[in-house]
C-alpha cells in the first residue's frame, strides 16, 4: 500500500503564536527537545511507515526549513522512486500566494499528477506524535472510505481550539467542526471528544473532484478543515475516523498540536520527566547530526532532569529541569532553571534564568536576571500571560564591502 501513496506534507502556516520563535522561521522549523525540530517527527513518521515519496509544500519564512532538510533528510534513493521534494509556491495556476490548506495541494496537483498515487496522505508539519501511518491507510481500505481523519481523543476544552470530529458506533464521521464553542462529545463519554490530528488520507480522484469543486466556490476559504471536510460530511460522502492509540497500552495516543508559546514550553517540560509521555530517547527520531564534540561538564557543576546537547561546555553552575540545544556555553555561577536554551547562546557568570525560552545565537550577559517580574535584562524579550520570558533569536549583522 505505500507503494500506491505520496504523501503531502503541508508546512506553510504562518505560527504567529509562535511568535518571536517565528519571526525569522516557519513554525515547522523551530527547534524542539534539544537537537530536533518539530518537523523531524512527522518525517520520521513517513520513514518508519514505508512512505518515501513526499512533496512537501511550504510557504512562509522557509529558508532555514529548506536548508534543515537539505542538510538532515539527504536520505531518499531516486533510482529506487524515492523522493523528498520541496515545492515553495510557484504559481502556477494562480498569481495569488496559498490561500488555504486546501488551495496550497491544489496549486500542485501537477506535482500529484506527474506521481499518479492511488492514494493521498495529507500531513501537518507542526505536531508531534508517533504514528505507523500504514494502519491509518488499511483502516481507509477496508472502510471503503473517500476520506479518513486520524483523530485523537481530548478533554472538551483542548478540543475548543481544534477541529472536532463526530462520529457514529462505525466510527463514521458524521459532523466535522473547527474550534467550536460547544464541542461533540465520543459516544458514551461526555467530557471526552475525538480531535483532528490534521492527517488526511484520501483516494486521490476524491481529492482532485474535491479540489475542483472547492476553488470553484467564491464562497470558500479554501481549508480542508473548514470547508471540504464539513461540505463531505454534509453531503453524505464516506468520511471515517482513525481513532489513534498508543500500539503497547491500548490507551490514547500522545499527540501534540505546538501551536502557542504555551504549549511549546510544556511539551519540552514533559521531555524531562522520568518517564515522559513522549519518547526522544530511542534511535527512531531522524535530524541533522552534527559534527561537535560530547558534551563538557566542569566538576563542580550541578546538572538535574535536564537534556544537554552535544558541544555544550558548563563551567561550574546549576542546570535544573531544563534543554540545553548544541553548542551552549554555560559560565560560573549561573543558575538555570526549568528553561530552552537553543543553539550556540553563551550565558555568561552569574547570569540567573527561571522559566525562559532563549532563541538561538544570543549572549547573555554577566549578572543579568531573566525571570518573570525580576527581569534585569537590557536586550529584547516578552513575557507570555503564564509568566514565560521568551528572548528572540540574535540575528547576525552582515558587515559587507
Amino acid at each position: 500500500m505505500p507503494a500506491d501513496t505520496v504523501v503531502v506534507v503541508l508546512a506553510g502556516g504562518r505560527g504567529e503564536r509562535l511568535l518571536p520563535l517565528t519571526e525569522h522561521r516557519a513554525k515547522p522549523a523551530v527547534p524542539f527537545g534539544g537537537k530536533y525540530r518539530i518537523v523531524d517527527f512527522v518525517l520520521s513518521n513517513c520513514i518508519h511507515s514505508g512512505l518515501n515519496t513526499i512533496i512537501f509544500i511550504p510557504q512562509y519564512k522557509y529558508d532555514s526549513l529548506l536548508r534543515h532538510l537539505d542538510l538532515g533528510w539527504d536520505i531518499f534513493n531516486p533510482e529506487r522512486g524515492e523522493y523528498l521534494r520541496t515545492v515553495p509556491p510557484q504559481m502556477r495556476v494562480s498569481d495569488e500566494w496559498y490561500q488555504g490548506t486546501a488551495d496550497a495541494v491544489y496549486q500542485n496537483l501537477y506535482s500529484l499528477a506527474t506521481a499518479d498515487p492511488k492514494y493521498v496522505l495529507l500531513l501537518s508539519a507542526d505536531q508531534v506524535y508517533r504514528l505507523d501511518y500504514r494502519k491509518v491507510l488499511r483502516f481507509h481500505v477496508d472502510k471503503g472510505a473517500e476520506l479518513t481523519i486520524a483523530g485523537v481523543q481530548a478533554d472538551k476544552e483542548t478540543a475548543r481550539g481544534l477541529g472536532v470530529i463526530a462520529i457514529d458506533d462505525e466510527q463514521r464521521v458524521v459532523a466535522f467542526e473547527e474550534k467550536p464553542a460547544t464541542p461533540a462529545t465520543l459516544p458514551g463519554q461526555p467530557d471526552q471528544s475525538l480531535v483532528s490530528m490534521a492527517v488526511y488520507a484520501f483516494g486521490s480522484r476524491t481529492l482532485v473532484e474535491q479540489l475542483e469543486e472547492d476553488i470553484a466556490d467564491s464562497g470558500s476559504s479554501h481549508d480542508f478543515g473548514k470547508d471540504i471536510i464539513p461540505k463531505m460530511v454534509r453531503n453524505g460522502r464516506r468520511v471515517y475516523a482513525y481513532m489513534f492509540r498508543d500500539s503497547t497500552t491500548g490507551q490514547t495516543g500522545y499527540w501534540r498540536d505546538i501551536g502557542s508559546i504555551e504549549s511549546y514550553y510544556e511539551t519540552n517540560m514533559q521531555l524531562l520527566d522520568p518517564e515522559p509521555p513522549f519518547d526522544i530517547y530511542s534511535a527512531d527520531w531522524r535530524t541533522i547530526q552534527r559534527q561537535l564534540p560530547s558534551a563538557k561538564i566542569v566538576f563542580k557543576a550541578q546538572i538535574r532532569e535536564s537534556i544537554i546537547g552535544e558541544g555544550c561546555i558548563i563551567d561550574e553552575g546549576t542546570v535544573s529541569r531544563s534543554i540545553l540545544s548544541p553548542g551552549v556555553r554555560v559560565g560560573p555561577n549561573t543558575q538555570i532553571t526549568e528553561s530552552i536554551v537553543m543553539d550556540r547562546v553563551e550565558i555568561q557568570e552569574g547570569a540567573r534564568i527561571v522559566r525562559a525560552v532563549i532563541d538561538r545565537d544570543n549572549v547573555i550577559p554577566a549578572g543579568s536576571s531573566i525571570e518573570a517580574g525580576k527581569m534585569d535584562y537590557r536586550g529584547s524579550a516578552e513575557v507570555t500571560a503564564s509568566g514565560i520570558v521568551v528572548i528572540p533569536r540574535a540575528v547576525p549583522q552582515w558587515h559587507g564591502q
